[in-house]
Protein backbone atom coordinates (compact mmCIF):
# COMPACT_ATOMS: atom_id res chain seq x y z
CA UNK A 1 0.00 0.00 0.00
CA UNK A 2 2.85 2.38 1.08
CA UNK A 3 4.71 1.27 -2.35
CA UNK A 4 1.60 1.84 -4.38
CA UNK A 5 0.79 5.61 -2.50
CA UNK A 6 4.30 6.76 -3.25
CA UNK A 7 4.28 5.40 -6.96
CA UNK A 8 0.90 7.49 -7.63
CA UNK A 9 2.43 10.73 -5.26
CA UNK A 10 5.30 10.49 -7.77
CA UNK A 11 3.39 10.05 -10.89
CA UNK A 12 0.85 12.73 -9.86
CA UNK A 13 4.44 15.18 -9.10
CA UNK A 14 5.45 13.85 -12.55
CA UNK A 15 1.87 15.40 -14.16
CA UNK A 16 2.46 18.54 -12.54
CA UNK A 17 6.28 19.74 -13.18
CA UNK A 18 5.15 18.46 -16.57
CA UNK A 19 1.65 20.37 -16.75
CA UNK A 20 3.71 23.12 -15.24
CA UNK A 21 6.79 23.10 -17.73
CA UNK A 22 4.06 23.24 -20.84
CA UNK A 23 1.92 26.09 -19.33
CA UNK A 24 5.18 28.07 -19.21
CA UNK A 25 6.53 27.05 -22.71
CA UNK A 26 3.27 27.97 -23.95
CA UNK A 27 2.93 30.88 -22.51
CA UNK A 28 6.53 31.67 -23.62
CA UNK A 29 5.86 30.99 -27.36
CA UNK A 30 2.57 33.15 -27.17
CA UNK A 31 4.84 36.30 -25.71
CA UNK A 32 7.25 35.63 -28.74
CA UNK A 33 4.39 35.71 -31.46
CA UNK A 34 2.80 38.36 -29.80
CA UNK A 35 5.83 40.55 -29.68
CA UNK A 36 6.81 39.61 -33.34
CA UNK A 37 3.19 40.80 -34.63
CA UNK A 38 3.24 43.71 -37.36
CA UNK A 39 1.60 46.95 -34.93
CA UNK A 40 0.11 50.49 -35.55
CA UNK A 41 3.14 52.93 -36.16
CA UNK A 42 2.68 56.94 -35.00
CA UNK A 43 1.49 58.68 -38.08
CA UNK A 44 1.32 62.22 -37.14
CA UNK A 45 4.84 62.70 -35.38
CA UNK A 46 5.48 62.87 -31.96
CA UNK A 47 3.49 65.79 -31.15
CA UNK A 48 0.12 66.80 -31.86
CA UNK A 49 -1.01 70.58 -32.18
CA UNK A 50 -4.32 72.04 -33.71
CA UNK A 51 -6.85 74.57 -32.45
CA UNK A 52 -10.47 73.45 -32.18
CA UNK A 53 -13.58 76.04 -31.08
CA UNK A 54 -14.77 79.88 -32.08
CA UNK A 55 -11.71 82.02 -31.05
CA UNK A 56 -14.63 84.42 -29.27
CA UNK A 57 -14.27 81.64 -26.60
CA UNK A 58 -12.64 81.10 -23.64
CA UNK A 59 -8.95 79.78 -24.48
CA UNK A 60 -8.47 76.35 -23.06
CA UNK A 61 -4.93 74.67 -23.07
CA UNK A 62 -5.17 71.20 -22.90
CA UNK A 63 -2.21 68.79 -23.32
CA UNK A 64 -1.98 65.05 -23.40
CA UNK A 65 1.04 63.17 -21.84
CA UNK A 66 1.71 59.56 -22.02
CA UNK A 67 2.15 56.49 -24.30
CA UNK A 68 0.71 55.94 -28.08
CA UNK A 69 -2.70 56.61 -26.69
CA UNK A 70 -1.23 60.19 -25.91
CA UNK A 71 -0.66 60.45 -29.84
CA UNK A 72 -3.15 58.50 -31.41
CA UNK A 73 -1.57 55.67 -32.78
CA UNK A 74 -3.86 52.91 -34.85
CA UNK A 75 -5.88 56.44 -36.41
CA UNK A 76 -5.01 58.24 -39.46
CA UNK A 77 -6.33 61.82 -38.38
CA UNK A 78 -6.00 63.89 -35.53
CA UNK A 79 -9.19 64.30 -35.11
CA UNK A 80 -9.74 60.43 -34.35
CA UNK A 81 -7.54 60.44 -31.52
CA UNK A 82 -8.47 60.93 -27.95
CA UNK A 83 -6.93 64.38 -28.02
CA UNK A 84 -8.86 65.23 -31.22
CA UNK A 85 -12.34 64.07 -29.64
CA UNK A 86 -12.10 65.60 -26.43
CA UNK A 87 -10.90 68.87 -27.65
CA UNK A 88 -14.18 68.81 -29.95
CA UNK A 89 -16.62 67.72 -27.11
CA UNK A 90 -14.62 70.55 -24.97
CA UNK A 91 -14.91 73.00 -27.99
CA UNK A 92 -18.64 72.33 -28.36
CA UNK A 93 -19.30 72.38 -24.46
CA UNK A 94 -22.75 72.23 -23.33
CA UNK A 95 -25.71 74.79 -22.00
CA UNK A 96 -24.06 74.71 -18.72
CA UNK A 97 -20.49 75.50 -19.79
CA UNK A 98 -20.74 76.97 -22.65
CA UNK A 99 -18.10 76.92 -25.59
CA UNK A 100 -14.30 77.08 -25.53
CA UNK A 101 -11.69 77.64 -27.78
CA UNK A 102 -9.37 74.75 -26.90
CA UNK A 103 -5.53 74.50 -27.80
CA UNK A 104 -5.00 71.40 -28.06
CA UNK A 105 -1.05 69.51 -28.04
CA UNK A 106 0.80 66.29 -27.04
CA UNK A 107 3.88 65.54 -25.68
CA UNK A 108 3.18 62.00 -25.57
CA UNK A 109 5.55 59.33 -27.02
CA UNK A 110 4.64 56.14 -28.36
CA UNK A 111 6.34 52.89 -26.41
CA UNK A 112 6.63 55.30 -22.97
CA UNK A 113 6.76 53.72 -19.72
CA UNK A 114 5.84 55.63 -16.89
CA UNK A 115 9.67 56.68 -15.80
CA UNK A 116 9.65 58.64 -19.06
CA UNK A 117 6.85 61.36 -18.02
CA UNK A 118 9.31 63.49 -15.79
CA UNK A 119 10.95 64.05 -19.67
CA UNK A 120 6.99 64.92 -20.77
CA UNK A 121 6.23 66.90 -17.84
CA UNK A 122 9.26 69.26 -18.46
CA UNK A 123 8.25 69.41 -22.03
CA UNK A 124 4.38 70.21 -21.64
CA UNK A 125 5.20 73.01 -18.96
CA UNK A 126 7.35 74.75 -21.50
CA UNK A 127 6.11 78.03 -22.86
CA UNK A 128 2.48 78.78 -21.67
CA UNK A 129 1.48 76.62 -18.79
CA UNK A 130 -1.29 73.94 -19.75
CA UNK A 131 -4.62 74.30 -18.19
CA UNK A 132 -5.62 70.42 -18.20
CA UNK A 133 -3.17 67.94 -18.74
CA UNK A 134 -4.35 64.29 -19.53
CA UNK A 135 -2.49 61.61 -18.83
CA UNK A 136 -2.63 58.07 -20.68
CA UNK A 137 0.23 55.65 -19.53
CA UNK A 138 0.40 51.74 -17.95
CA UNK A 139 -0.08 49.48 -20.54
CA UNK A 140 3.67 49.27 -21.95
CA UNK A 141 4.83 48.97 -17.97
CA UNK A 142 2.34 46.02 -17.42
CA UNK A 143 3.26 44.17 -20.71
CA UNK A 144 7.10 45.00 -19.56
CA UNK A 145 6.31 43.50 -16.31
CA UNK A 146 7.90 46.67 -14.36
CA UNK A 147 6.65 46.85 -10.54
CA UNK A 148 2.99 48.46 -10.55
CA UNK A 149 4.06 50.04 -7.00
CA UNK A 150 7.37 51.41 -8.89
CA UNK A 151 5.61 52.46 -12.22
CA UNK A 152 2.72 53.68 -10.09
CA UNK A 153 5.13 56.22 -7.86
CA UNK A 154 6.47 57.66 -11.06
CA UNK A 155 3.05 58.53 -12.23
CA UNK A 156 2.15 60.11 -8.74
CA UNK A 157 5.88 62.70 -9.61
CA UNK A 158 4.48 63.54 -12.72
CA UNK A 159 0.90 64.18 -11.08
CA UNK A 160 2.12 66.12 -8.17
CA UNK A 161 4.52 68.74 -10.67
CA UNK A 162 1.51 69.34 -12.80
CA UNK A 163 -0.39 70.54 -9.78
CA UNK A 164 2.04 71.97 -8.22
CA UNK A 165 2.49 74.20 -11.61
CA UNK A 166 -1.23 74.76 -11.26
CA UNK A 167 -2.25 72.37 -14.12
CA UNK A 168 -5.08 69.96 -13.21
CA UNK A 169 -4.89 66.79 -14.06
CA UNK A 170 -6.74 63.82 -15.51
CA UNK A 171 -5.35 60.18 -15.44
CA UNK A 172 -6.69 57.58 -17.54
CA UNK A 173 -5.21 54.33 -15.92
CA UNK A 174 -3.95 51.59 -17.77
CA UNK A 175 -6.97 49.87 -19.88
CA UNK A 176 -8.31 46.60 -20.07
CA UNK A 177 -4.96 44.07 -21.58
CA UNK A 178 -7.67 41.37 -21.36
CA UNK A 179 -9.27 43.11 -24.26
CA UNK A 180 -6.82 42.85 -26.94
CA UNK A 181 -6.77 40.41 -29.59
CA UNK A 182 -2.93 40.51 -30.77
CA UNK A 183 -2.34 38.04 -27.41
CA UNK A 184 -3.34 34.75 -27.51
CA UNK A 185 -5.31 32.88 -24.41
CA UNK A 186 -4.60 31.98 -22.01
CA UNK A 187 -1.56 34.78 -22.02
CA UNK A 188 -4.15 37.52 -22.60
CA UNK A 189 -5.52 36.65 -19.44
CA UNK A 190 -2.06 36.81 -17.29
CA UNK A 191 -1.82 40.62 -19.06
CA UNK A 192 -5.33 41.55 -18.01
CA UNK A 193 -4.54 40.51 -14.37
CA UNK A 194 -1.23 42.60 -14.83
CA UNK A 195 -3.14 45.71 -16.03
CA UNK A 196 -5.67 46.00 -13.29
CA UNK A 197 -2.80 45.45 -11.21
CA UNK A 198 -1.06 48.45 -12.46
CA UNK A 199 -4.33 50.35 -12.74
CA UNK A 200 -4.99 49.85 -9.11
CA UNK A 201 -1.90 51.11 -7.87
CA UNK A 202 -1.95 54.12 -10.67
CA UNK A 203 -5.09 55.39 -8.95
CA UNK A 204 -3.93 55.29 -5.51
CA UNK A 205 -0.54 57.15 -6.56
CA UNK A 206 -2.48 59.57 -8.78
CA UNK A 207 -5.41 60.43 -6.10
CA UNK A 208 -2.60 61.18 -3.36
CA UNK A 209 -0.93 63.56 -5.78
CA UNK A 210 -4.06 65.52 -6.35
CA UNK A 211 -5.25 64.06 -9.84
CA UNK A 212 -8.55 62.84 -11.03
CA UNK A 213 -8.68 59.40 -11.87
CA UNK A 214 -10.52 57.75 -14.54
CA UNK A 215 -10.64 53.67 -14.38
CA UNK A 216 -10.09 52.84 -18.19
CA UNK A 217 -10.40 49.30 -17.96
CA UNK A 218 -13.68 49.57 -15.21
CA UNK A 219 -15.15 51.70 -17.55
CA UNK A 220 -14.55 50.32 -21.17
CA UNK A 221 -13.13 47.17 -20.65
CA UNK A 222 -16.62 45.46 -21.05
CA UNK A 223 -17.51 47.23 -24.55
CA UNK A 224 -13.76 46.09 -26.03
CA UNK A 225 -13.91 42.93 -25.11
CA UNK A 226 -17.42 42.76 -26.87
CA UNK A 227 -16.35 44.32 -30.20
CA UNK A 228 -13.53 44.06 -32.16
CA UNK A 229 -14.34 47.03 -34.25
CA UNK A 230 -12.93 49.09 -30.93
CA UNK A 231 -9.46 48.01 -31.99
CA UNK A 232 -7.37 48.72 -35.51
CA UNK A 233 -6.11 46.32 -37.75
CA UNK A 234 -3.05 45.05 -35.35
CA UNK A 235 -5.66 44.23 -32.44
CA UNK A 236 -3.44 46.04 -29.57
CA UNK A 237 -4.02 50.03 -30.19
CA UNK A 238 -7.72 51.11 -30.43
CA UNK A 239 -8.96 52.49 -34.16
CA UNK A 240 -10.98 55.91 -33.83
CA UNK A 241 -14.21 53.71 -32.43
CA UNK A 242 -12.00 52.75 -29.40
CA UNK A 243 -10.44 56.17 -29.06
CA UNK A 244 -14.26 57.70 -28.94
CA UNK A 245 -14.97 55.19 -26.24
CA UNK A 246 -11.91 56.37 -24.18
CA UNK A 247 -12.86 60.11 -24.81
CA UNK A 248 -16.11 60.08 -23.51
CA UNK A 249 -15.09 57.55 -20.45
CA UNK A 250 -12.31 60.48 -20.26
CA UNK A 251 -14.76 63.85 -21.05
CA UNK A 252 -17.13 64.03 -17.56
CA UNK A 253 -13.67 64.31 -15.28
CA UNK A 254 -11.94 66.57 -18.06
CA UNK A 255 -14.59 69.14 -18.19
CA UNK A 256 -14.97 69.04 -14.45
CA UNK A 257 -11.12 69.71 -14.58
CA UNK A 258 -12.14 72.54 -17.32
CA UNK A 259 -14.20 74.20 -15.23
CA UNK A 260 -12.12 74.28 -12.08
CA UNK A 261 -9.36 75.78 -14.64
CA UNK A 262 -11.54 78.37 -15.61
CA UNK A 263 -12.77 79.12 -12.07
CA UNK A 264 -8.80 79.81 -11.41
CA UNK A 265 -8.32 81.59 -13.79
CA UNK A 266 -10.89 84.20 -13.01
CA UNK A 267 -9.35 84.46 -9.78
CA UNK A 268 -5.98 84.81 -10.76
Amino acid sequence: MTSLTGRVGRAAATTLFASAVGGVALLTGEALAAKSRRYAKPTMGLALRTSMGPTSAPTLRLVLLGDSAAIGVGVEWLSETVGGQLARLLAEGTPEAGQRHVLLSSVGVAGSRSTDLATQVARALLGDRPDVAVVLIGANDATGLRSPDESAQHLGNAVRRLRDAGVQVVVGTCPDLGAVRSIAQPLRQVTGWLGRRMARAQAAEVTAGGGAVVDLGEETGAVFRADAGTLCYDGFHPSADGYRVWAHALYPAVLDAAQAAGRRSIQE
